[in-house]
């Protein structure tokens, strides 16, 4: 019998200096935190986690938030350990802290890194000083550029994200833009059009016409210009909205839109095990007396269909470049690719230019792309 593939672990951290106002994140503002009690309950629901996946490898951590570089270096060590106690670790095991660019933060990086974490997330959003205010961002320019010099010298591999499609944003501003930040010189880059979360402060700005966004031919030129520029720097996307050198994609994140086994801890934290989802306590005080009382912060657990993994699959599988591979979809959802898929539909896009559909899998074109979610409402059984 073959091995079970790898699994990987998702560490939800559910605090922030300050919540953003564009963040529908579970994210949560708190005077103080129970650093020993936090890294206990982590330990416990990681533990109850752990005993419903066994027989399995570990391929990756990924610790997010919130904002987990928040978290003393000594309890993400504690929670690496313990995982690899639990799974034992493939050989490239990546394991991933998404971080602040704060000096406080960055004076932990060293921390983390000897923790045993080599990639780091690092959430610059903005590369001027007027937008991370807009933003509600609590770093200004210099801080960002500091904690990415920190980052550089510390971690193998380093990622920061910038938030485009911003209010009055021009193509040659973003242009101008894109072109620093590939001037900085990592091999990842997650790049996201700013969207409108309901329940945020940017909603209800949105909603009275106090926030002014671009228009639908700006944005779709804004798009464009960030996969042209991407690809020609040698970090084309390989999803959506992230852009990699060859070999230096996020594997963990890779897991999730291939749909792989995943176990998710912390609040409000999802996970997907052998067709079963599982839901943390969102509310982080409701998570902590939920792991005190009962050894874990689950909220529920739902065995999920056929169809409902095929859906999940195909949601997930068309942001890749790559696509979705025929023979790994039907494997991790039972379900035929061929029988989850309006074929007619497909191949009437196909014709379009929107989709390359074969035996060997289907994908989204450049072409597509923009236009992924209305490709999906139609192939989509």
């Amino acid at each position: 019998m073959a091995a079970l593939p790898p699994v990987a672990l998702y560490v939800h951290w559910p605090f922030c200096v300050t919540k953003c106002p564009y963040c529908d994140f579970n994210s949560h503002v708190r005077e103080s935190v129970d650093q020993a009690a936090w890294r206990d309950a982590l330990l416990a629901d990681l533990a109850f986690e752990a005993a419903r996946l066994p027989g399995r490898q570990l391929a990756s951590i990924f610790f997010g938030g919130g904002t987990p570089s928040l978290m003393p270096p000594e309890t993400v060590a504690a929670i690496i350990a313990a995982a690899q106690r639990h799974w034992p670790p493939t050989d490239d095991l990546e394991i991933t802290l998404e971080a602040n660019p704060s000096s406080v933060e960055a004076g932990r990086f060293a921390g983390f890194a000897a923790a045993g974490v080599n990639r780091l997330s690092l959430g610059v959003q903005a590369l001027d000083d007027a937008a991370l205010k807009l933003l509600g961002r609590p770093h200004d320019l210099a801080a960002a550029l500091a904690a990415l010099d920190v980052a550089q010298s510390t971690f193998g591999r380093v990622s920061f994200d910038l938030i485009y499609d911003r209010p009055g944003m021009t193509r040659e501003a973003w242009a101008a833009e894109l072109t620093r930040a590939l001037g900085f010189g990592t091999t990842h880059l997650s790049l996201y059009q700013l969207t409108i979360e309901p329940g945020t402060r940017f909603a209800a700005l949105f909603a009275r016409g106090e926030l002014l966004m671009p228009d639908e031919d700006t944005s779709a030129d804004l798009f464009a210009i960030t996969q042209e520029m991407m690809a020609a720097a040698g970090l084309p996307a390989y999803e959506i909205s992230n852009h990699a050198a060859p070999g230096r994609e996020s594997r963990h994140n890779l897991t999730y839109w291939r749909y792989g086994d995943y176990a998710g801890i912390g609040p409000g934290a999802h996970g997907r095990r052998a067709g079963v989802a599982t839901l943390r306590r969102k509310k982080p005080e409701a998570w902590l007396a939920g792991v005190r009382e009962a050894g874990h912060g689950m909220e529920s657990e739902t065995a999920l269909t056929a169809t409902e993994r095929a859906t999940e699959a195909l949601v997930m599988g068309l942001r890749l470049a790559e696509g979705l591979d025929a023979a790994r979809f039907a494997v991790r959802t039972g379900t035929a690719l061929a029988d989850a898929v309006d074929m007619a539909a497909a191949y009437r896009l196909a014709d379009q230019g929107l989709l390359a559909v074969s035996d060997a899998g289907i994908r989204l074109t450049r072409a597509g792309w923009p236009l992924a979610n209305a490709v999906l409402a139609q192939i989509a059984r």
